[in-house]
């Protein structure tokens, strides 16, 4: 499949700012299941910006604009051309003692995704779950896919009622949140239970799709940024999975950054210098590419 993607953020400040500096982190990378065939970054009120790759292997591009602003668009376009790739059945049906046996001797490539953090912390519950859904006797594929299915079930998803700094222990005592916040509560289990597991922040496609019964459904968060796990599984193979949506990751997912949590994977993180407060809009458009006819020979 092949998708355009438009992501425009437009910031408006109650007065204008006096500078104002940036780091986008919207650029998607190349990967098994993904090329990219296009990509521009449009900042506006045009500025220079400088690339970078950081710790987690993002593309990062860092702007400033040292100047005075009532508003400032970020605009990120992009062509990317999906494929799935099958799950590694053979690592998935590992049982999960094995499984961290098998890692813990790669603990120099893996201990960041072990760690918690202000976002991520080990809770109660995270060690309630990890007990419940990850036993070291079960396979590892079934038991991210029982994990994956409970967090769907219990947590309500219902945008606006948490923000960024929203604490882990506020999700698990209301059950409510966004997709973030799903990611938040699945990765503190799967650290808890000594898998290694990272944030991906990205895109999924827009418009709905006809299921086998004649229903459509668009996915839930397709209109924003979207966020989801990976986990890391003997062979040094990373597994998507996405709680919000109960599903492996499959074609209709696009994955831009990656991280401990959602602030490492930010697509947009910055700083303003003014006395107004600061208003923000997000607008997120993933459309599948019509297939091109094939040409007739002769014709």
């Amino acid at each position: 499949m092949e998708f355009e993607i438009t992501h425009v953020t437009h910031y408006k400040y109650g007065h204008a700012a006096a500078e104002a500096y940036g780091e986008a982190r919207l650029k998607p990378p190349n990967l098994a299941t993904q090329t990219v065939l296009s990509h521009r970054l449009v900042i506006d009120p045009e500025v220079p910006t400088s690339g970078y790759i950081d710790h987690f292997g993002n593309h990062v591009d860092f702007f400033s604009l040292p100047f005075r602003h009532q508003e400032l668009y970020v605009s990120n376009q992009a062509v990317v051309r999906t494929q799935a790739v099958p799950l590694p059945a053979s690592s998935l049906e590992l049982p999960l003692q094995e499984t961290r046996q098998i890692l813990g001797s790669m603990m120099t490539d893996i201990f960041d995704y072990l760690q918690m953090t202000p976002a991520v912390q080990t809770t109660r519950e995270s060690v309630q779950w990890a007990k419940k859904y990850l036993p070291g006797r079960i396979p590892l594929g079934e038991a991210l896919q029982r994990l994956n299915e409970a967090i769907h079930a219990e947590f309500k998803y219902k945008p606006g009622v948490t923000e960024n700094s929203t604490p882990l222990a506020t999700i698990w005592k209301n059950k409510i949140g966004v997709c973030q916040d799903f990611v938040h509560v699945m990765l503190s289990i799967l650290r808890t239970a000594g898998v290694p597991a990272r944030y991906v922040c990205g895109y999924i496609e827009t418009d709905p799709v006809r299921a086998p019964d004649g229903t459509t459904r668009r996915m839930v968060g397709a209109v924003a940024t979207h966020a989801w796990i990976e986990v890391l599984v003997p062979g040094m193979i990373w597994v998507a999975i996405d709680p919000t949506n109960r599903q492996w990751i499959n074609e209709r997912y696009v994955a831009v950054s990656f991280g401990r949590d959602q602030r490492d994977a930010s697509p947009l993180r910055g700083t303003f210098k003014g006395s107004g407060g600061q208003g923000m809009k997000v607008r997120v458009i993933m459309k599948r590419r019509s297939a091109k006819p094939e040409k007739v020979r002769g014709a």
